[in-house]
This record gives structure tokens, sequence and C-alpha cells, in this order.
């Protein structure tokens, strides 16, 4: 168990809410002795901090990108990324369940992640320090992609002169029914896609070739395959 840790970042989105659970749990904060310094700091900022702290605590950052060679010269040393999007409107219940990814490099650093993780109210798994840009890349594909495609949506809403903050209902069904496939491409209505690509050709033609890519990706799920006409009515470059 670690007695006492300090945050650096703790004014921070993620730094605020670690520190908030943490008080929650009775870990207390220490920046003169502690045992943990975790750094809740932008990825670019990590190296240059923990060359600044001197050898003896654990240290360990929160970045899901970042490597661990990044703390040298700390040798007692780990990583937990929680995999969340966080506000700093809300409070520690954002840990609540939420999955935290572990590396380490030892078992007593990844006893060591593990605690803090379960203390947060995460839940721990392990990520092998090598694996980072493909598990970093679907988390971004699920958080970062999700607003850009929400706003490609609420556009196509606004062409059509609907509120486009109808979709946020729509968004939350998908996910509370479990990611269910539904839909004209999940039934094979080619007719209607070629609708939905002939009217954002003309009100938002930059967003046909996202329109067209997302298409054969969603095909693929369903265990079809966008019909060539329809591609070649599209850009016909999307391969």
């Amino acid at each position: 168990m670690i007695e006492s840790i300090h945050i650096v970042g703790a004014r921070g989105r993620v730094g605020s809410t670690m520190s908030a659970r943490l008080a929650e749990r009775g870990v207390a904060p220490d920046s003169a002795n502690p045992a943990l310094v975790l750094l809740c700091v932008p990825d670019r900022a990590i190296a240059e901090v923990a060359g600044g702290i001197s050898v003896g605590p654990w240290v360990a950052h929160v970045s899901g990108a970042t490597p661990l060679d990044v703390l040298d010269p700390h040798t007692r040393r780990f990583s937990l990324h929680p995999l969340q999007s966080f506000s700093k409107d809300r409070g520690p219940e954002q840990l609540d369940g939420v999955w935290g990814a572990v590396s380490a490099e030892t078992d007593e650093a990844r006893a060591a992640a593990r605690w803090l993780a379960e203390t947060l109210g995460l839940r721990p798994f392990d990520l092998d320090d090598d694996r980072r840009a493909a598990y970093h890349a679907g988390a971004a594909v699920a958080s970062n992609y999700l607003v850009t495609l929400r706003a490609a949506a609420r556009s196509l809403l606004d062409a059509a002169g609907a509120p486009p903050e109808a979709l946020d209902p729509l968004i939350r069904g998908v996910m509370d029914t479990g990611f269910e496939l539904t839909g004209p491409i999940a039934r094979g209505d080619w007719h209607t896609v070629e609708r939905h690509l002939a009217v954002i050709r003309t009100e938002r033609p930059e967003l046909e070739e996202l329109y067209l890519v997302l298409a054969k990706a969603t095909a693929t799920i369903a265990g079809r395959e966008l019909p060539g006409d329809t591609v070649s009515r599209g850009l016909g470059t999307v391969r």
C-alpha cells in the first residue's frame, strides 16, 4: 500500500479527478516526502518533469501513448492510463468502473500500479509497453473521432433544418443497446445509401469521402459488400 502521493498537475482534468478520489479514500497528499509521485501532465512534459524528481519514490505517469523510458532515470516506475475522457465539471465518479491500462517492468511495480488503480476505482488490465500505439489508436478512434462524427452528423441535420442536438439521445441509445448495428447498410438498402450520397454531394460535399469510407467499413461489419456502382458514383477513389 502506498501511504502518500504527490500529484504533479493536480489542477488539470485528470489530476484534479484523481486528487479528489484519493482524498475520498484517505490517501494523504505529500509534496515533501511522497511514496509516489504521479505525473498528470501533458505527454510532452513528462520526461522533463521526471528528470527533475530526485530518485527514490515511485514515479508514474497517466499517459496512454507514452512509454516508460521517458521516466528515466527512475527505475521504480509504472504507468496507469484511465481509459476515460475527463471533464472538470464532474467529480471523481468519472473513475468508477473505468478500465485502467497498467504498464510495469517488475512484479513490484505492477502490484503498486494495480493498487493505485483499484484505490481510484478503476478496473486494471496489463498493457505491454510496446503495444501502446495500437492501444492508443483505438482509444483515439473511440473518443476523438466520435466527436468528429457527431460534428459531421450535426452538420447534416442542420442542412435538413432539423435540430442538431436531437442526435444526442440517438447516440446514447446506440450505446445503451450494446452498439447493435441497424440502418440501411445492415439491411442492404443500397438505394437509401445512394440517396445519402446524392444529398451529401449537394449539401455538404466536404463530407462525401468520410461517408464513403465509413459506409465501406460498416458494410464489412454487416457482412455485406458496398456495391461497386455505389462507390463509382461516389468519389471512385475510395478503395
